[in-house]
């Protein structure tokens, strides 16, 4: 398997277990709250990624990385969870997601303006497709929603893509699980504190809050980036961030088994488009050779 195979494969593994997150902080959001519940996910995989940094034994990042890790940090760590677990205390999961169509363009925005990475022009093309494509779907079909919550939504669309590029970048010479483990750490003095500090009483949490909030917290925070930052890395992050076009789709078809939210009939031929957009993008994802 090439190193451009292996990035989507990798890449389409850690879109699957992102789909869901969305839904399980629709599940916690409400008996837990926005703040509790974004400290709660990163203090909870921050304990697990510093215990597994500990267990093999990783050297310390450099103090030239500690600047970058912090731009991770505030972006996945921080800046998306709570953003997004906002919205969704005002909109339903499926109007959220949809959002997430907007993110592969803001990852390779961020990768071509960070990583200095220059796709061909018609990568370009079908990459605003696509996230015209889903924006369009966004408008039109799933639900209304409030001022609030969609600019939430698309101010956590624009640190989440700041956040991928910059681990993608560190991923090449640290390692994907070693990048997200070590922005969980560098994070964990402030939001471990915080949970504590904005713990809701035990009584009237459902269970399926609790569950919502181990998602979130093992899969989203953790599992999923030890494959979305070593795909980013390995097949390049504007052509392997173009996958998460299909995330909406997959966290809608998430929403509507989960939560019983309504799935459109649009959803297949967009669905569909958006593949199109996909294949195509990452023909064109090949870099312009310098000159």
């Amino acid at each position: 398997m090439n190193r451009s195979t292996a990035g989507f494969v990798n890449g389409i593994v850690g879109v699957v277990i992102f789909s869901g997150s969305l839904v399980a902080t629709r599940l916690a959001v409400g008996d837990l709250g926005p703040v509790f519940l974004t400290a709660a996910r990163a203090g909870i995989a921050g304990l697990c990624g510093g215990a597994a940094l500990v267990a093999t034994r990783q050297a310390l990042p450099r103090r030239a990385d500690l600047l970058a890790l912090a731009v991770v940090a505030l972006g996945v760590v921080v800046g998306f969870p709570l953003l997004t677990a906002f919205a969704l205390t005002e909109i339903g999961a499926a109007r959220a997601t949809v959002f997430v169509g907007l993110l592969p363009l803001a990852t390779a925005l961020a990768g071509a303006l960070r990583a200095a990475e220059r796709p061909r022009p018609a990568f370009w093309v079908f990459a605003l497709a696509g996230s015209a494509v889903v924006g369009g779907y966004a408008a039109e079909d799933a639900g209304g929603g409030t001022l609030a919550a969609d600019a939430a939504m698309l101010a956590a669309i624009a640190v989440c893509g700041i956040g991928y590029a910059e681990g993608a970048r560190l991923t090449r010479r640290l390692g994907g699980w070693q990048v997200i483990s070590w922005a969980l750490v560098l994070a964990l003095p402030v939001m471990l504190p915080l949970a504590v500090a904005t713990a809701p009483a035990l009584a009237p949490v459902s269970a399926a809050a609790w569950v919502g909030l181990a998602y979130v917290s093992l899969f989203s925070m953790l599992i999923g980036f030890v494959f979305w930052y070593r795909g980013l890395a390995l097949g390049g992050t504007a052509a392997v961030g173009q996958i998460q076009l299909l995330q909406p789709f997959l966290g809608l078809a998430a929403a509507a088994a989960v939560l019983g939210e309504p799935l459109e009939p649009g959803l297949f031929a967009v669905a569909a488009a958006v593949l199109v957009c996909v294949a195509a993008s990452r023909r064109f994802a090949v870099p312009v050779p310098a000159r």
